[in-house]
């Protein structure tokens, strides 16, 4: 994102339905729920967070700062902000906030989506969750104190926590007397050494019950899965169902479950609000974040899923913030646009982003061959603003004269003397990324 993407994406062309901030916006959950609900023609999408260096500003083009729910002034800051942009909807991405956005629902002119207070409650102890849910499915053994222990490893895990943190394996005694030393409020656990699984879910608080779908965790880091896949079983809709009738739950929640050394599968926490990566239901047909917010709007809906098979693995995303301004944009064909017989994606997608900001678009080229028709075929014909189709022997910094340009160019020969001559910014097809700025 350049300095001025904010001003350029600020003022949408149409006012849309729904007015939805996503509290806070740095997180795995706000940034699926980001991909879940950009591109829906009724919503108009914010975020908020604190002050602390995070991504929520690289990935939303209308962030604000406030306090995070830890601090006291948090809820009047955050009712001014919904307040002044008219935000309809709040979609709380960390548990923290879930828990605190629900506690004060009331005190915000704007629908928080989740489930009742109750259950949010409930869920944000892991302790309570598995002795409530224990009656009705299997859950792993809860040690009430060390002394209670008999059989090892047990697994410790704060009591009210997210992802992987302040997690530990225990190996006996001592080493369990160590570790609850270091932080009191972590819970004694069976060891489930089996295969984990998420299931992803969503509730009609009239209808009930109307998808659970697992996924595989085949790969974690820091308590997200990066790689997951599918997985059909209907013991995953009997639970689901067994936790609904118990626990109410409105629109998108999962549970999760790991098999023991007998291969039962014990259920492990309940949350109501998406999973980091429910981007695999998402791409399968099932967007859980809309429907959860047709179930807030009391709007009927109709789940379909994919007929096809999917895996997802996840890895770092790069976004840039810089003060490149450009009015034109110059890109050179051969191994630049199109690279060893196929089109250069992100170059693509560049130019057209240009197009939404009224950039001009120039096409600078010593194609040795009939140009015309190599754009015919790669279906640019109308992509350009101007085409200046050069000699062998001229150059192309001869051809650019302003200032407020930029220049890319898989030749280092080319950049450099363009660069020299006019000082304008000069790319490789490797720095395109740079550019691209998807905020929503």
């Amino acid at each position: 994102m350049n300095d001025g993407a904010k001003e350029l994406l600020i003022s949408p062309d149409q006012n849309p339905k729904w007015r939805v901030l996503v509290f806070p916006g740095a997180t795995e959950i706000a940034m699926e729920l980001r991909q879940s609900l950009a591109w829906c023609k009724d919503i108009l999408l914010f975020s908020a967070g604190s002050d602390v260096s995070n991504h929520a500003p690289f990935a939303f083009a209308r962030h604000f700062i406030i306090p995070a729910v830890s601090q006291p002034t948090w809820l009047d800051e955050l009712s001014a902000l919904v307040e002044a942009n008219q935000i309809t909807h709040i979609f709380p991405a960390h548990d923290d906030a879930l828990l605190a956005l629900s506690e004060n629902a009331t005190r915000l002119k704007a629908k928080v989506i989740t489930s009742p207070l109750e259950t949010c409650r409930l869920t944000r102890s892991k302790r309570e969750t598995i002795r409530r849910l224990s009656a009705i499915v299997p859950t792993p053994e809860l040690f009430d104190s060390p002394e209670a222990v008999k059989i090892w490893p047990v697994f410790l895990k704060p009591d009210r926590g997210q992802g992987s943190q302040r997690t530990a394996l225990a190996q006996n005694a001592s080493e369990l007397a160590a570790l609850l030393a270091q932080d009191s409020d972590r819970i004694i656990l069976e060891y489930l050494e089996g295969p984990e699984f998420t299931v992803d879910c969503f509730s009609d608080r009239q209808t009930g019950l109307q998808y659970a779908c697992g996924r595989r965790r085949r790969r974690i880091r820091s308590g997200i899965a990066m790689a997951s896949a599918l997985v059909e079983d209907n013991r995953f809709r009997e639970y689901a169902e067994a936790i609904s009738k118990l626990v109410e739950l409105h629109g998108a929640w999962f549970f999760q479950v790991k098999a023991d050394q007998h291969g039962v599968w014990k259920v492990m926490e309940v949350a109501p609000r998406i999973g980091g990566t429910s981007a695999l239901s998402r791409v399968h047909g099932v967007n859980l974040p809309l429907l959860s917010l047709y179930e807030s709007e009391r709007l009927p809906v109709r789940i379909l899923p994919g007929c096809f098979r999917v895996e997802i693995d996840r890895t770092l995303a790069n976004r840039y913030r810089h003060n490149i301004r450009y009015q034109t944009l110059y890109v050179d064909f051969d191994d630049t646009l199109v690279i060893r017989g196929r089109l250069n994606i992100d170059l693509v997608k560049l130019l057209y982003q240009g197009i939404n900001r009224g950039v001009r678009l120039v096409l600078l080229t010593r194609h040795d061959g009939d140009l015309k028709s190599q754009l015919h075929r790669w279906r640019l014909n109308s992509l350009f603003d101007e085409i200046i189709h050069l000699a062998p022997t001229e150059s192309k910094a001869d051809f650019i004269t302003e200032k407020n340009a930029v220049f890319i160019d898989d030749s280092f020969a080319e950049r450099q003397a363009l660069q020299e001559k006019t000082g304008i910014v000069t790319l490789d097809p490797s720095m395109v990324e740079l550019l691209l700025d998807d905020c929503v």
